[in-house]
């Protein structure tokens, strides 16, 4: 049986951020490389999300889309309760990715997620995994990105022996 040690490991109420021992610092690429989530919860899977505005929009710029596609991500989790500190996991597909566009994606992360350092009031990076691709779902699109998130479930109301009592006729 392998034992995994723990290097450094932060926790909010139902996520835990694991850095585990013999692998590499993430952190300064903007992501963790382990989430767990305690049950109940409620999960929301956010369908890939472009740098197009509300009005179907597409800026020529890569920076300008990685911004609106995570805004986008934003407005999604808000549509069901959630904010970008409940998401665990994003899937980031990049067209002719490059190291520029690495830089511009960083910069765009680190908006909503900060470094969990003391004192960082921004919710922790989400594990995260990027893709390269040759192209997208629509002309000029540059990003996009996908997003889960787990969302604390209401507790259920207790109910009374007579509520769980089935009557037959």
């Amino acid at each position: 049986m392998h034992s995994m040690h723990i290097t450094t490991s932060q926790a909010t109420a139902q996520q835990q951020y694991l850095q585990p021992a013999g692998l590499y610092d993430c952190s300064p690429n903007g992501y963790t490389h382990v989430v767990a989530v305690q049950e109940p919860l409620r999960w929301l899977f956010v369908s890939g999300q472009g740098g197009e505005n509300a009005q179907a929009e597409l800026p020529d710029s890569f920076a300008e889309q990685a911004e609106q596609a995570l805004a986008n991500v934003r407005t999604a989790l808000a549509a069901g309760g959630a904010h970008m500190g409940h998401v665990t996991k994003l899937t980031v597909l990049i067209v002719d990715h490059s190291l520029e566009r690495f830089e511009h994606w960083q910069s765009s992360v680190r908006q909503h997620w900060g470094s969990g350092e003391p004192g960082d009031a921004l919710p922790r990076f989400p594990a995260c995994t990027l893709i390269p691709v040759p192209k997208l779902a629509l002309p000029g699109m540059l990003i996009e990105v996908e997003a889960t998130a787990a969302v604390a479930a209401p507790a259920a109301p207790a109910q009374s022996q007579t509520s769980r009592t089935a009557v037959v006729a």
